[in-house]
């Protein structure tokens, strides 16, 4: 019985391979391309979602009306990786970010808040485990909240200038198992567009795509 984490890998060789053999290009050395989350592993759990607590713009870049501010702008990219979460992948029971900090008011000195728990610290790539005391106080926030065994955290959203003059969104997000503290899968997921919403909406199409029937 292969684990949750082998379920969530896409088979990236045999990928691969089709893209060869029907003539693919290889991708430019600067093109990261998202491994998406395989949310059908998934289907029907609960599964916590910390919210976005770094938000990181580059100098220059001009920012999209009413999002001048550092509180503004991590709304606004909170609210749409909510969005993605629940349309794109509504076979997950998502907790969303507003009941952890219901969970976490009800109970004070027992449960973080989920806005300053410093999740984070997981962008960084060499992570392989959640560390203390990020690690324990999740582990107490999703018991309280009921939120089953994972957790989806979007550790950081950065908004730069791309070579046609436009925007490019990157989002680095990572599925923590709040038991053990692995984490099982992560992804730097990037989209460009012309104004900072649509490139963020295509980094985070790029995580959960719509599969055709």
């Amino acid at each position: 019985m292969p684990t949750l984490s082998a379920r969530l890998r896409p088979p990236i060789p045999a990928l691969i391979l089709a893209l060869a053999a029907c003539g693919g290009s290889t991708p430019p050395p600067d093109e990261v391309r998202a491994e998406p989350l395989m949310t059908a592993a998934l289907a029907g759990a609960s599964v916590i979602v910390l919210p976005v607590t770094m938000v990181v713009v580059e100098p220059g870049l001009p920012p999209s009306a009413g999002l001048a501010n550092g509180a503004a702008l991590v709304a606004w990219a909170d609210s749409l990786v909510l969005e993605a979460l629940t349309f794109r992948a509504p076979e997950v029971r998502w907790v969303l970010p507003a009941e952890l900090r219901r969970v976490a008011r009800r109970a004070p000195g027992v449960a973080a808040d989920p806005d300053q728990m410093g999740q984070a610290i997981l962008r960084q790539p060499s992570l392989r485990t959640v560390p203390d005391p990020l690690r324990s106080n999740l582990r107490t926030l999703m018991a309280i909240a009921g939120g089953g065994r994972h957790a989806f955290v979007p550790a950081a959203v950065l908004l730069e200038s791309d070579l046609s003059g436009g925007v490019r969104a990157r989002i680095i997000a990572v599925l923590a198992d709040g038991r053990s503290g692995a984490i099982l899968w992560r992804t730097e997921a990037r989209g460009d567009g012309p104004d900072m919403s649509i490139a963020l909406g295509r980094a985070l199409a790029s995580i959960f795509p719509i599969l055709q029937p």
